[in-house]
């Protein structure tokens, strides 16, 4: 963006800034586009868009409001339509439909929808629903029902406890950790730019955060720990082998000569990259991240995140990175 005054292309800059909200207070990065020559700063409608973004974000964590994805998935689980799912909580014939979209539910609306996620509270949700058919009422108190015997069966969660858990903050960029976006990214990287470990995790570190600084929200909501190697996924040694041993992505041991291994992923010809769960944004910032590291060597990327800020206040305690690192990236 060029300068109104000067004519001179601006920088895009941010400060941290304390912006009001709903009767609370959020401090959050907020970007501009800097003037040099005047020390006036400029936004666009896109960038007022993408900050206020930011504050209800943080909003969301704050009260633990479900996200729009989490908001459709709720309802998707019990075979509901958006209007049907409205009904049964209380809301007006379209609030439901407008939260998945991206409204900000109230508090009092957002404890029903927490409420919802959980088929035990919902059965008795659904019990009170004055229902215009009561063979559709009954019908749906017996899927939820088998939902609430498959729920009370014990198991492990294994794709979340390798993302860290289900919670969306500023450590997973605002997004719900999302197991299958993040295999589908290593597939990618395996096939695009079969890499050891160590780079892969830095590609990954790199899409993420770059996402959020443009989006607001990352693609996987990995959590990334800052270790003297460079930034990387939580359990991401576990997640690389079990997607090998489930044959998503081929992974191969290279013998070093003090001792020890290293591992090396490539792509297999038969396990193509599901490009359909990405949006379109987000296929366009893997592809940048491809074409910035492609001919990277590990040494040479490992050297480069080690100039991140993120990396730097966060290695010695070796405690994860907060995307609103993202801001002050510098390797792209």
């Amino acid at each position: 963006m060029n300068s109104p005054i000067t004519g001179k292309e601006m920088k895009l800059s941010y400060e941290w800034r304390t912006i009001p909200y709903r009767r609370e207070q959020f401090e959050v990065p907020f970007q501009f586009y800097l003037c040099e020559d005047t020390g006036e700063q400029f936004t666009t409608t896109e960038l007022d868009e993408l900050n206020m973004r930011m504050v209800y974000n943080q909003y969301r964590a704050k009260h633990h409001i479900p996200l729009p994805d989490e908001i459709k998935s709720i309802r998707e689980q019990y075979e509901l339509s958006a209007s049907r799912m409205g009904e049964i909580l209380g809301f007006g014939p379209n609030t439901y439909g407008q939260y998945e979209k991206g409204d900000l539910p109230t508090l009092a609306n957002a404890k029903l929808l927490k409420m919802a996620q959980d088929p035990d509270k919902f059965y008795d949700l659904v019990k009170d629903w004055e229902a215009n058919s009561e063979k559709s009422k009954s019908d749906l108190l017996k899927r939820v029902q088998r939902l609430c015997d498959e729920q009370n069966t014990f198991f492990i969660d294994l794709e979340s406890y390798l993302m860290g858990g289900t919670e969306a903050d500023h450590f997973t960029g605002f997004k719900t950790p999302d197991y299958k976006k993040l295999t589908e990214m290593i597939v990618f990287f395996s096939q695009e730019v079969p890499c050891f470990k160590t780079k892969m995790n830095k590609l990954l570190f790199y899409t993420d955060f770059l996402m959020f600084r443009q989006h607001r929200q990352s693609i996987s909501g990995a959590r990334y720990k800052a270790i003297p190697y460079g930034p990387v996924p939580n359990s991401f040694e576990s997640i690389f082998e079990s997607l090998a041993k489930n044959d998503v992505i081929d992974l191969f041991y290279e013998e070093l000569p003090e001792g020890g291994q290293k591992q090396y992923l490539q792509g297999r010809a038969d396990r193509k990259f599901r490009n359909e769960i990405f949006a379109e944004v987000e296929l366009a910032i893997l592809d940048s991240v491809r074409l910035r590291f492609k001919d990277t060597r590990p040494y040479e990327i490992v050297e480069i995140s080690h100039r991140e800020k993120g990396w730097i206040d966060n290695e010695k305690s070796r405690s994860f990175i907060s995307y609103n690192y993202a801001f002050d990236l510098l390797g792209i």
